[in-house]
């Protein structure tokens, strides 16, 4: 029989090649419900999905990879809510670098910098 950590590191490789994922998308690659999903949304500062104009959350396989590993540290690690955020933040976890969107290729120098900003800032407020 797999460990449970294998069986995920393999769920890990079939996530289908997409720019962008919805929620329920996200839910059946991870096997996590869209309300487990939303409520880790608002806990782990570094899990924020970019919202269409509609409003619908839009994923990125960066992010389907990072739920599959807070997944892994709650579920199987038996880690608490607060445990996986200082597991984050330690350096060889780090999940704050700046990922090129298609989107940011438009932005302007300061747009990028308000963003890091913003994104510092979160981190900080999460320790």
């Amino acid at each position: 029989m797999l460990k449970p950590e294998k069986k995920i590191k393999k769920e890990k490789k079939n996530i289908p090649e997409k720019l962008f994922y919805k929620i329920g998308e996200v839910s059946r690659i991870t096997e996590v419900e869209p309300y487990v999903l939303r409520y880790w949304e608002s806990e782990f500062p570094f899990l924020k999905p970019r919202k269409s104009r509609s409003g619908q959350r839009l994923y990125v396989k960066k992010d389907i990879e990072t739920i599959f590993e807070i997944k892994r540290l709650l579920y199987e690690e038996r880690y608490t809510i607060e445990g996986v955020k200082k597991k984050f933040m330690e350096p060889h976890l780090k999940v704050v670098e700046i990922e090129e969107r298609p989107e940011d290729q438009t932005q302007s120098a300061q747009q990028r910098l308000e963003h890091v900003k913003r994104r510092l800032r979160e981190i900080i407020q999460s320790m």
